[in-house]
């Protein structure tokens, strides 16, 4: 196997997790990310079924979930433009450090910064 699919600590790639209220809303941000290079990739989930507390009711709701991988470089951007682009009052938005086979890594950051 060639050294591209190794995975090692060089190798990094950040996952950025978010939830949209409908895929239309989910779908126009993440082409949004990909367009605006803040995201090499968005996979888009759903329906999830989310059961949360929210200002003292439990609240239960079908929703579209955003895997946004972005690179290290670029995830401060991408986190902005998400930000922006969604529409919750409080929208979630977790983090992941990832590593990756070193080829992958080197697609999402020729996808985010050009290099």
């Amino acid at each position: 196997m060639s050294d591209s699919f190794d995975v090692n600590i060089d190798s990094e790639v950040v996952l950025v997790l978010s939830t949209f209220s409908d895929l239309a809303t989910a779908e126009t941000c993440a082409r949004f990310l990909v367009e605006a290079r803040t995201a090499a990739c968005v996979q888009i989930d759903g329906p999830v079924r989310s059961i949360y507390q929210w200002k003292g009711n439990i609240e239960v709701d079908e929703e579209c979930r955003l895997l946004i991988k972005t690179s290290p470089e670029s995830l401060e951007g991408c986190v902005a433009a998400l930000k922006k682009q969604h529409p919750y009052e409080l929208p979630e938005i977790v983090v992941l450090h990832a590593h990756a086979s070193a080829a992958y890594a080197s697609w999402v950051n020729e996808q985010t910064i050009g290099k």
